[in-house]
């Protein structure tokens, strides 16, 4: 599918991939594919960053390469490492067959740092040409404050000019860049290099008409007065000082679970059944269970 000319056309985009985005969201996706730039999503946990990159991938046709970030994620998981024992092996034939001399040392040496022996991680598969005629992949660099400061420089080159510098072969920059988006929970702040390097949006927690039309799309089984009292539920959970407030994407599992409990209504004995759906912290959970449900349900 050719890339969206209008905001419009972006928003309509998502939404074909059962992706509700407000117009915010949409001019950035739109801006993010017109100017060749890696978005980078910040909000909350649950509410719908990845989902993005996803959805982008199916809707356009492209091959998605997902790179969960961690603490202590470095160049040999992310990008490349070489394949050693195939390397000792190709070694060992040689000095079988007969691999002597310093010209022979040095073709070996050559050899065994050729491309078959490349072992290609997230970063480098998404630099690759596009053989199957489907167009760049689009790379999704997930949780990225989950990793170290260190590994955020190591990104800027590809950031930046979209290419990648092997010491053992040299630049390897691809005749078409990557669709890019990065996410971040923001448990800590993403440094001002690599953000100038992206184009930046905010997702906060839905209104509760954006919520519901989610809510429609993402469990369509779910009777019409259930899902708005779910909606307006959530709505007032997220009004109350909680450790960690639930996200669409617990919404969306909540609804589901009740429907699984074939559940017509909401009602104080389930909902206090189902809290471990919607929060993920004991001390929430208590703090609302009981007495706070039926107030919540009230209100």
């Amino acid at each position: 599918m050719d890339l969206p000319r209008t905001v419009e056309d972006a928003r309509r985009l998502l939404a074909s991939g059962c992706y509700v985005a407000d117009e915010s969201l949409a001019t950035a996706v739109f801006l993010a594919l017109k100017l060749g730039r890696p978005l980078l999503l910040e909000g909350e946990a649950g509410v719908g960053k990845t989902e993005v990159a996803k959805v982008l991938a199916e809707t356009l046709g492209r091959r998605l390469i997902r790179l969960q970030c961690y603490e202590g994620l470095d160049a040999s998981a992310a990008l490349y490492e070489w394949n050693y024992p195939r390397q000792m092996l190709e070694i060992r034939l040689a000095e079988l067959g007969g691999e002597a001399g310093a010209e022979g040392r040095a073709r070996l040496a050559h050899d065994i740092f050729a491309e078959r022996f490349l072992l290609k991680r997230p970063l480098l598969l998404a630099l690759e040409p596009d053989e199957t005629g489907g167009g760049p992949p689009v790379l999704l660099i997930d949780e990225l404050d989950r990793t170290d400061e260190p590994f955020e420089a190591f990104l800027l080159e590809i950031l930046s000019d979209f290419q990648v510098t092997l010491p053992e072969i040299g630049t390897i920059r691809p005749p078409a860049p990557p669709i890019v988006v990065l996410t971040s929970n923001r448990t800590r702040e993403i440094h001002d290099a690599l953000k100038r390097r992206c184009l930046y949006h905010w997702i906060g927690y839905p209104d509760a008409a954006r919520e519901l039309e989610i809510l429609r799309l993402r469990a369509p089984e779910l009777a019409a007065a259930l899902a708005e009292q779910i909606v307006q539920f959530v709505q007032r959970l997220r009004t109350v000082d909680l450790f960690k407030l639930p996200g669409v994407a617990e919404t969306i599992d909540w609804g589901r679970a009740l429907l699984a409990l074939d559940q017509v209504a909401l009602e104080p004995g389930t909902v206090n059944a189902t809290l471990g759906v919607l929060l993920k912290y004991q001390d929430d959970i208590e703090k609302i269970a009981g007495g706070r449900v039926r107030e919540l349900l009230e209100a």
